[in-house]
């Protein structure tokens, strides 16, 4: 069932939002973190057996799930010797107090595209290997499903659409009159450059303190918030979705983003291989 998050009416509290403002000032955190922490990661593969590939994350408390089904279909007309990604983020109503059923809204919208473009970007899908003959290609379709938000849904969903990616197999490409269609039941590992995974990483501005991962309650205190996403030494897409950053606010960011992957690449080392 899709569902909108309903952003405009979200609230807090008076009196929270200053604690969370007041502690941030001292460098310490509503839930104990030091600004530059993330919250503990646990990442599981191969988690729905319908799916090409798939994954669950979670970062503290958010809770998302990713799932990947391969099919055949038209390259997009701008890059016709690639294969196609589509990505698609839906948060359950049961996912916040905030969530309602109904079609997306445009949170939802940009949580895809920006994990959409940050894995288009860096190489980490050889979307070259994914073309096949008679002018068709390879369509990757990631499904990112919000159980439960507890703040900071991009890291953790792009973290999540990473890993089942890294654990889809394609389905082998057979020929017969009618033309190419898939084997379902013979499949090769889908064509990836593990040292090129895209890792996004949020940070957090409340009252001039930057931090990362914020939580559910420290982003409806937000006064700014961007994210780098980062594959291997460089930046492959930023999206600035709340207030404004100065210049040196903006390279103490990116600073603490390198933090930020390090803590991401280091808790998905053992489901991403990297």
């Amino acid at each position: 069932m899709a569902s909108i998050s309903p952003y405009g009416k979200r609230f807090i509290s008076y009196l929270r939002k200053e604690q969370i403002r007041k502690l941030l000032a001292t460098k310490y955190r509503i839930d104990g973190r030091e600004p530059e922490r993330i919250r503990n990661i646990e990442i599981k593969t191969s988690v729905i057996k319908t799916a090409d590939g798939s994954a669950e994350v979670k970062l503290g408390k958010t809770h998302v799930v990713a799932g990947v089904k391969v099919s055949l279909g038209q390259p997009f007309p701008d890059a016709p010797d690639e294969g196609v990604l589509v990505v698609n983020a839906e948060v359950l109503p049961h996912a916040s107090p905030y969530t309602e059923v109904g079609p997306p809204d445009e949170f939802a919208i940009e949580l895809a595209r920006v994990i959409d473009r940050g894995i288009r970007h860096c190489g980490y899908v050889d979307f070259k290997k994914l073309v096949v003959e008679g002018g068709k290609a390879y369509v990757l379709w990631v499904d990112l499903y919000v159980i439960n938000d507890d703040g900071n849904l991009i890291d953790a969903a792009n973290l999540a659409a990473v890993a089942a990616l890294k654990d889809t197999q394609l389905p082998v490409v057979v020929k017969d009159e009618q033309g190419v269609k898939l084997d379902r039941n013979n499949k090769t590992p889908l064509p990836i450059e593990v040292s090129k995974a895209p890792i996004a990483v949020s940070v957090g501005k409340i009252g001039g303190v930057l931090f990362l991962d914020p939580t559910f309650e420290e982003e409806l205190s937000l006064d700014g918030r961007i994210t780098f996403t980062i594959s291997e030494d460089r930046i492959v897409a930023v999206q600035k979705t709340i207030g404004t950053f100065t210049s040196q606010e903006l390279e103490m960011a990116l600073e603490l983003a390198w933090k930020g992957k390090e803590q991401l690449i280091t808790a998905a080392r053992g489901v991403l291989g990297v």
